[in-house]
């Protein structure tokens, strides 16, 4: 099989793009976005507004206290720059025992819980679509949070207009999204490993020690992985030598022990997706995952 070219993969890219406009147009009814602060749901929110026209759209981002409020202020920015109305959605993950169990399926239960408040201000707003930023790469890992959407309801137009990643930063590009590179980021409870509790002190202490080190660095893909009195530090390998200069490592050290770790380490293997958890026993199985019909 013949390899894509550049061309193949932008021409293909405008083509699911227009597939996507057509998607919304189809519907033709008032959307809720959820707009996490990332290139995705950016992009969704982006194509609704030119679709349905800005009246038509409303932006949604979930403050449950597991986020960063980097993420928060920059689903602020994104909406700005699109020019679509914004809300945020404020409730308390950590009051939820199934979440702070940090089992295998902590995932489907936070994603559960936000279809749930994506649903209650929907309902007052008289908005009967909600979608958000899932795309056809996330088909591919085990993403328990992503079936509790779709279970609830919640459409993923990306998956249906069948754009990857690489294409989405792509037409973010040619549109003009700032965040069109930003790197993919998650809560930050999936730095703390399966089995352990997830307490605000650990939270915040993750958050406090990943933007010492973006701040010291210039890094952008950071992850402290939380495992007790030790933080485990990703970077991308290629990014090794911003850190290991004495008078850096030394402000790190210094930092990271001040926000609550006894040992800081970094992982020689680099950033690597969900290395918090590598054994997981996937307890929804294939014959669980209904995706409905919007996405078969």
């Amino acid at each position: 099989m013949a390899t894509k070219t550049i061309n193949d993969i932008t021409l293909s890219s405008r083509e699911k793009y227009r597939h996507l406009m057509d998607w919304f147009k189809s519907k033709n009814t008032k959307v809720m976005i959820a707009l996490s602060g990332g290139v995705d749901s950016a992009l969704v929110a982006l194509v609704a507004r030119q679709a349905l026209g800005k009246e038509n759209v409303l932006t949604a981002t979930a403050n449950y206290k597991t986020l960063a409020n980097e993420e928060l202020e920059i689903a602020k920015k994104i909406a700005i720059e699109i020019d679509v109305d914004h809300i945020m959605i404020e409730y308390d993950e950590l009051e939820n025992p199934n979440f702070v169990k940090n089992d295998n399926l902590r995932c489907f239960h936070c994603r559960n819980e936000l279809a749930d408040n994506l649903q209650r201000v929907a309902k007052e707003k008289k908005i009967e679509l909600i979608v958000d930023g899932s795309q056809i790469d996330d088909l591919k890992d085990y993403r328990p949070g992503m079936i509790a959407l779709h279970q609830k309801g919640i459409c993923s137009p990306l998956i249906d207009a069948g754009l990857n990643k690489l294409e989405i930063r792509y037409l973010a590009k040619i549109n003009n999204l700032s965040v069109y590179d930003k790197p993919s980021n998650s809560c930050l409870a999936s730095r703390i490993p399966h089995g352990s509790e997830v307490t605000l002190i650990k939270l915040k202490r993750i958050e406090n020690s990943e933007s010492v080190i973006k701040n010291t660095s210039k890094l952008r893909n950071v992850r402290v992985r939380d495992h007790g009195d030790l933080a485990r530090i990703e970077l991308d390998k290629n990014e090794f030598m911003k850190i290991l200069d004495p008078k850096t490592l030394d402000e790190l050290v210094t930092n990271l022990k001040r926000a609550g770790y006894k040992y800081i380490t970094l992982d020689l293997e680099g950033y690597r997706s969900n290395n918090t958890n590598h054994s997981i026993d996937t307890k929804i199985n294939n014959k669980e995952m209904d995706w409905g019909n919007d996405h078969k």
